[in-house]
């Protein structure tokens, strides 16, 4: 993480997207330059408030395919493609819910990282979901993407491990087979707090793997999950009421980053 993002436990923020042509609520009549619009003014405000790395996602494309269609990953390459010289961060992306598609866009538009649901088999609300970790790293070698950092899900929202096991049992088999550049801890849906205790459990079966707190990270509990991951995956919290519908605050997001950095300081 550090390597990547040149902090300690660092805070990559979430750049959501509005819906996107083929999604339900795309709107046809703003059409894709307000989608863009929108994007702009977020990444904007969140570089500004100080955040370490950014990752955009089609988070407003609900409800979630685990297998998009190529409309989705040409709409976000446009998008980021647009903003790519504004962009001042490590950045990635995350096409969900699907690997694939994520690596995809990540090469073709010069990104560093994706997080997904790369392993596992799961009940979830989007149907039975299955992955095939095999096929999704031999695709980003096929692609010339081995640069590409891999973070893995291994506690997807809205969705339960099909297999009884329990997180510590997971989260060490998911690196001793995988070797995933990070391991993700996520609540039951975006802007669900993570079970600190869990993240625990997590940071203390794995060996080498870095931990990131993937959901519901705010002001008041953001030093309690950064002493127990090494970093942060946030979004939410940084929107104009802590609602997760509207645009980032740029204030909200500079006042969560000021605690962080004064946590920081005390690793030194």
């Amino acid at each position: 993480m550090e390597e990547l993002f040149g902090v300690k436990k660092p805070i990559i923020a979430m750049c959501h997207l509005q819906p996107l042509p083929h999604d339900p609520y795309y709107d046809r009549e703003k059409g894709m330059d307000y989608v863009l619009e929108c994007a702009r003014r977020d990444l904007r405000a969140l570089q500004e408030g100080g955040v370490d790395g950014v990752m955009f996602s089609n988070e407003f494309s609900l409800p979630y395919l685990t297998e998009v269609e190529p409309i989705t990953i040409a709409s976000m390459g446009w998008i980021i493609g647009a903003l790519k010289d504004e962009i001042a961060v490590p950045y990635g992306v995350n096409c969900l819910w699907d690997p694939i598609a994520s690596l995809d866009l990540c090469a073709a538009v010069g990104g560093r990282f994706i997080r997904e649901i790369i392993t596992g088999v799961y009940a979830s609300d989007f149907g039975l979901w299955n992955t095939n970790v095999g096929r999704t790293v031999r695709h980003r070698a096929d692609i010339g993407a081995q640069h590409v950092r891999m973070l893995y899900n291994i506690v997807p929202e809205a969705a339960k491990y099909l297999a009884d096991r329990p997180i510590e049992e997971i989260a060490r088999s998911t690196e001793f087979n995988n070797r995933p550049d990070a391991i993700c801890v996520s609540g039951l849906t975006a802007g669900a707090e993570t079970d600190t205790q869990v993240l625990t459990r997590v940071k203390s079966a794995v060996k080498r793997t870095p931990i990131l707190c993937n959901t519901g990270c705010n002001i008041d509990n953001i030093v309690r999950q950064l002493s127990s991951s090494d970093g942060a995956v946030c979004a939410t919290t940084f929107k104009y009421d802590g609602v997760f519908e509207n645009a980032v605050d740029v204030s909200r997001v500079k006042a969560f980053m000021d605690v962080v950095k004064a946590y920081r300081a005390t690793l030194s």
